[in-house]
């Protein structure tokens, strides 16, 4: 049962405030930092358990008047119990939220990468389109983000572009974007203005620590090259690209886009170390298999997520079948109808888990 979870929850609240009250504590910065954060995680669970004891209690007293001969008190204790009835159901599922685990990734910046796929010179201009949709969505979000890598096309578009997001909830607002999205729409290059089909994939990438993934030098060879745009203009006439090959897994990361050799190879490692990183979660998710088809889809690329039907004016989200008819809004970064559906379909999901 929920309550006695949340009894246990309250009860080691009580002892981190214990020792957090201990006069020695402050020789151990570390300890201190630990236990501030453990009080920060479980002080709303236990003013929640504290505030739906004394509900509890309140409802066993009314129970009590209901049975009083006193006429006009006993329908006084008939209309408390229905209303203390309803908040009870509406704490009983706040508590469950507050039980939801905590994503390990919540708080950690991203690496995106979109590539085109099908579709040719179509899926390059749909690639950069989302491009600038997320880079909108980032800057209403007061977030920040930079190209780490890319390869333009002539006509503006991207066979692939890889970019770093930081800021509050990166993760938690931008993790269902991974797979791939479709799009239908008369392309620029299309004369007769016949509608195409094209399609595009998107990783999204939590950023990675020392602590998350282990990378030894020796299991690196890393390559550099003279960098070169779109058309095959020189970026600068110096070998300052960076190409580093993880030699046990075969991972291969490349960045070109600055013009200093130990910046290019400090955004290399970073993406390399993400995609160890998602390496790793896959690997985890594999033997989490059951709860893994229940999420709000899988996170594979090739897993068809999203529709843009640009003739129809509609968005659809093939996962939890919701559209939304304000495409132009929605490529402008105007991303939240969309995501917060997807963030309330999955706390929902999520909810159904956890016991009464």
């Amino acid at each position: 049962m929920f309550l006695n979870k949340l009894k246990l929850l309250h009860e080691q609240f009580e002892e981190v405030e214990k020792k957090l009250g201990e006069s020695s504590l402050i020789l151990n910065q570390e300890e201190y930092l630990a236990l501030t954060k453990q009080h920060s995680y479980l002080k709303p669970l236990s003013d929640k358990y504290l505030q739906y004891s004394k509900l509890l209690g309140d409802i066993s007293q009314t129970q009590e008047l209901k049975q009083t001969q006193d006429i006009e008190l006993r329908e006084m204790a008939f209309a408390e119990y229905d209303k203390l009835i309803a908040q009870k159901e509406k704490e009983e599922r706040d508590i469950k939220v507050l039980l939801i685990p905590a994503d390990p990734n919540e708080n950690k910046d991203i690496i995106v990468e979109i590539r085109a796929g099908t579709g040719g010179e179509e899926a390059a201009l749909f690639a950069g389109s989302l491009f600038r949709m997320y880079a909108r969505f980032a800057e209403r979000n007061g977030w920040k983000y930079e190209v780490m890598d890319s390869n333009p096309t002539g006509l503006g578009g991207f066979k692939e572009v890889i970019f770093e997001i930081s800021g509050n909830k990166v993760w938690r607002y931008m993790k269902f974007e991974r797979g791939a999205h479709r799009v239908q729409r008369v392309p620029e290059t299309e004369a007769s203005g016949r509608v195409h089909t094209s399609a595009v994939t998107v990783a999204v990438l939590p950023e990675a620590e020392d602590v998350d993934v282990e990378v030894k030098t020796e299991d690196l060879r890393i390559d550099t090259y003279r960098a070169s745009g779109a058309g095959g203009q020189h970026v600068n006439k110096t070998d300052s690209a960076i190409r580093i090959t993880h030699l046990p897994s075969g991972l291969v990361v490349s960045c070109q886009d600055e013009r200093s050799q130990i910046k290019n190879r400090a955004k290399a490692m970073k993406v390399l170390r993400a995609k160890l990183y998602e390496q790793k979660l896959i690997e985890h998710e594999k033997q989490m298999s059951s709860e893994r088809k229940q999420q709000v889809g899988s996170g594979d690329r090739s897993e068809k997520i999203r529709t843009y039907n640009f003739p129809q004016n509609r968005i659809t989200d093939h996962r939890i079948g919701f559209s939304v008819y304000n495409i132009n809004e929605v490529m402008d970064g105007n991303l939240s109808e969309l995501v917060n559906e997807l963030i309330k379909y999955d706390t929902e999901r999520q909810l159904t888990e956890i016991k009464n």
